[in-house]
């Protein structure tokens, strides 16, 4: 049946953020970045003082040293020189004040950023099935990229401007206060309207920003392969390798965007600074002017006062500026949290598989790898049974309904013994994946029991339960690697021999030495490089190096040619050598030596027997097999 696909519940829009979202996302940052922001707040103040300063130390620099050595034929530049190098002192401590707190700051968006992404899909390994089937991957993908993206521009400039702002305001507004409390009744907010950044810091940012992106595209391409192969990760036990292998992509583009946003966070504060140096020449300039004013303040006075009155409306200008941003911001945080807090995937089993060993008769569970599986089940009385891994399937009056309302399956029972093949047919949306579904566990039955080797499979582990599934799917998900890496995904310490034997066994050994690197060919783009048919071999050599006592082979020749799925067929026939297998199938020329042919309608078994007995019963099948009837 399928599952109406959504996006992701976004509490996220503007109007409706989720009122703990700002507080939740600052006791992150706080919590891992504790002294770093520390040190921000430090030489933020730092640096709002030394820009005060400069500017009260105006009016002194122009009474004390420059309008007393006006007009004179031999002027002492003592105290100039005294007052420059003061100045000079001031304005380098400011800077280095900027590119210390802006430096951390890129620290720590970056990796709020990271930790975030890195949680993200950690969190996002231990969704059910049901997630995946159920919502958009684009809007997943938009969670990682867009919605953490906007993080950035808060926590690296919007929340320091704000820190900025505050101090800069309340500093000023002293010294303004100081020089002159008249004119401080007068003061207008007007805006700074250019901001001149140096060429190099562009250059610079600009080569890192390439960078970047290109990281951009290897983590998305990375998660979008993970998420269309979910079942193939969660059926092969393969979560913390997938952890692992994100962890350096992630990696990598942290460091682009470190580098890149360092150096495009620079180019504010130096300018903002370099302007401070400026002005102190121009006020020079400003002062001769004054002094043909009637205004009953002193030359240096007036120009300290008007730097003062600039400064003190820039702040104000740069906070209205990041209304949005912040908005944005907490509208992509919602989302992102609301991700977080889906619910994981539950596993209450208690039952592991183990390796075992035979000694006087009797199984014994032992660390080598023998070959030999079992069941390691204890029981309430503190005892512990090993009860050997066989393959038996039991299906037991099981019902089942995806959303809760609608029943998709009905009093379904069957069994399939050790070496047995079961398969199912039927009509698109008969149940047939259903069962497999549940026996996997991706899905929970409402009622009845499945159990394997006699243990109702609630009580195994489901990474130990996927541990002793193979599945084969008709949508063959391949990941970025050789040949090699794809086949021994499905068991990660397989040996070269055992990865090559599988191949053979697959009948995909022959196509594979043609290709020019052999088993260390590299596919990229879901092996786009290959065939439909080629891929299911592989896929099939995937499930064959994990040598499961049980094979699900889920239409795995469907979209196949006839020429091409008796290849597959002959390897999948090896493959089901000594297994208990259950097939489903749309082409009934693959399911004829089965052992039990189950046909389903509406989500019930309709018929049952081998292919004589069902062909004898002139019913549904006899319809299908002999063309009267058609599978939609």
């Amino acid at each position: 049946m399928a599952k109406k696909k959504q996006n992701i519940p976004s509490k996220g829009q503007p109007g409706a953020i989720h009122k703990g979202t700002f507080k939740r996302l600052l006791k992150i940052i706080w919590n891992d970045y504790k002294p770093q922001l520390i040190i921000v707040i430090i030489f933020i103040i730092i640096n709002s003082i030394t820009g005060a300063i400069l500017t009260s130390l105006l009016k002194d620099l122009i009474d004390n040293c420059i309008l007393p050595i006006v007009g004179k034929e031999n002027p002492d530049f003592t105290n100039l020189i005294q007052y420059s190098i003061f100045f000079a002192g001031i304005a380098i401590t400011g800077i280095i004040a900027s590119l210390v707190s802006n430096w951390t700051l890129v620290r720590v968006s970056q990796g709020t950023q990271r930790k975030i992404r890195n949680a993200l899909f950690n969190k996002m390994q231990s969704f059910p099935i049901k997630f995946f089937d159920t919502h958009k991957h684009g809007d997943i993908m938009s969670v990682y990229t867009n919605d953490v993206d906007t993080l950035e521009e808060m926590i690296g400039r919007s929340l320091p401007e704000a820190m900025t702002s505050i101090i800069t305001i309340i500093s000023i507004l002293v010294a303004m206060i100081i020089q002159s409390p008249l004119l401080t009744v007068f003061v207008v907010v007007f805006s700074l309207l250019t901001i001149f950044v140096t060429k190099g810091f562009a250059q610079r940012s600009g080569k890192h920003f390439i960078g970047q992106q290109k990281s951009i595209g290897k983590v998305n391409g990375f998660i979008e392969e993970m998420l269309n192969g979910q079942k193939v990760i969660k059926v092969f036990t393969h979560e913390e390798q997938s952890k692992k292998d994100f962890d350096k992509v992630n990696e990598e583009l942290f460091e682009n965007m470190n580098q890149a946003n360092k150096y495009a966070n620079l180019m504010m504060p130096v300018a903002h600074n370099m302007g401070n140096i400026q002005y102190v020449a121009i006020a020079a300039i400003g002062t001769l002017l004054a002094l043909t004013g009637n205004l009953a303040l002193t030359v240096g006075t007036l120009v300290a006062f008007l730097q003062l009155t600039r400064q003190f409306t820039r702040p104000i200008d740069q906070s209205m500026m990041q209304i949005n941003s912040i908005i944005r911001a907490m509208a992509g945080a919602s989302r992102v949290f609301e991700m977080m807090d889906i619910e994981e995937e539950k596993d209450e089993g208690y039952v592991t598989l183990v390796n075992v060993k035979e000694v006087n008769g009797e199984l014994v569970e032992c660390e080598e790898k023998t070959g030999r599986w079992a069941w390691k089940h204890p029981h309430h009385n503190g005892t512990t049974e090993l009860v050997e891994l066989k393959g038996r399937i039991d299906v037991e009056d099981i019902n089942f309904s995806y959303d809760g309302e609608k029943e998709v399956l009905h009093h379904i029972s069957l069994y399939a013994k050790p070496g047995q093949k079961i398969a199912f047919v039927g009509a698109t949306g008969a149940g047939k994946t259903t069962i497999t579904n549940l026996i996997n566990r991706f899905y929970e039955v409402d009622d009845g029991k499945i159990r394997y080797d006699g243990i109702n499979i609630t009580k195994i582990k489901k990474a130990d339960l996927r541990k002793s599934l193979g599945v084969v799917l008709q949508d063959v998900n391949l990941f970025t690697g050789t040949i090699k890496d794809n086949i021994r995904y499905g068991r990660p310490d397989a040996t070269d021999e055992e990865v090559i034997e599988a191949a053979k066994l697959a009948n995909a050994d022959s196509f594979i030495r043609h290709l020019p690197e052999g088993y260390n060919t590299m596919l990229t783009e879901n092996g786009s490089q290959l065939s439909q048919g080629q891929r299911q071999l592989l896929s099939i050599a995937r499930a064959a190096v994990a040598d499961p006592p049980v094979m699900i082979l889920d239409e795995a020749t469907s979209s196949i040619d006839t020429r091409t799925e008796k290849i597959i067929q002959d390897g999948m026939d090896k493959l089901m050598e000594g297994r208990t297998v259950l097939v489903i199938a749309h082409r009934l020329s693959t399911v004829k030596n089965a052992k039990a042919i189950m046909v389903m309608a509406n989500g019930e078994i309709i018929e049952r027997g081998d292919h004589e007995q069902l062909i004898a019963q002139k019913g549904e099948y006899y319809q299908l097999y002999t063309g009267n009837l058609e599978l939609e």
